[in-house]
């Protein structure tokens, strides 16, 4: 399938496990990606980086509205945005300082705001609509135990994704969202040794369905919050 074939897309975390994955399903399926990378030692475990059709933008920090703001100024005509960087930490609430909250509001709302809202200029100016794709947590949706600080930050990208598509739709940009479960990751599985990974997600399972609601093919899906 090369239903992406010729589009720009940008992948915000790429260099990650779950970015790696979706690199890799859009890559195969003809996108021209553009991956946004902070440091240069997040280079070492992404494979792509010399793809012909891989652009990496070293130095990057999508925190801030200037640089998000003159990162997707200067891309071409770009068809979608997938919104993957982020952040997580858990303590009980007595123990979240707020620092801790507001490092974790930047991480995931404030990047997601700002790639959302820049790669929206970016989608019209090609004129013929596009996909945005933002990645929340389950735990935005059904809290858990110690997380109530990381639930209130990816609950702000589930809110920005449910306004964004109401607001976005007559132009033909849908906007949805991925909410995994725990992905099976190696830092995952060091860090819970002892879990069960039965109801863990696979990156590349939740790279398919990335793709797809960000692809031509997704003609109807918008405002959705998708549990992976």
């Amino acid at each position: 399938m090369n239903d992406f074939d010729g589009k720009h897309v940008v992948v915000t975390g790429g260099s990650g496990y779950l970015g790696v994955a979706v690199c890799e399903e859009l890559l195969a399926r003809g996108a021209i990606l553009h991956v946004p990378v902070f440091a240069p030692k997040e280079l070492d475990r992404f494979p792509f980086r010399d793809h012909a059709r891989t652009k990496v933008r070293l130095g990057l920090d999508l925190t801030v509205e200037e640089t998000a703001a003159r990162f997707y100024g200067e891309l071409p005509a770009l068809w979608a945005s997938i919104q993957i960087a982020g952040g997580f930490s858990m303590a009980p609430i007595a123990d979240v300082a707020l620092d801790d909250l507001l490092r974790l509001m930047n991480l995931n709302a404030v990047t997601c705001f700002l790639a959302c809202r820049e790669a929206v200029k970016a989608i019209r100016r090609s004129g013929g609509g596009g996909r945005l794709v933002n990645v929340t947590s389950q735990t935005a949706e059904s809290p858990a135990p110690e997380t109530v600080a990381y639930g209130a930050s990816k609950a702000v990208v589930s809110a920005l994704t449910r306004g964004l598509a109401t607001e976005l739709a007559p132009e033909g940009i849908w906007v949805n969202a991925v909410a995994p479960s725990t992905i099976d990751t190696p830092a995952n599985r060091a860090a819970m040794p002892n879990a069960s990974r039965a109801g863990w997600s696979a990156p590349a399972d939740i790279a398919k369905t990335i793709a797809h609601l960000a692809s031509p093919q997704n003609t109807t899906a918008r405002g959705a919050i998708v549990p992976v």
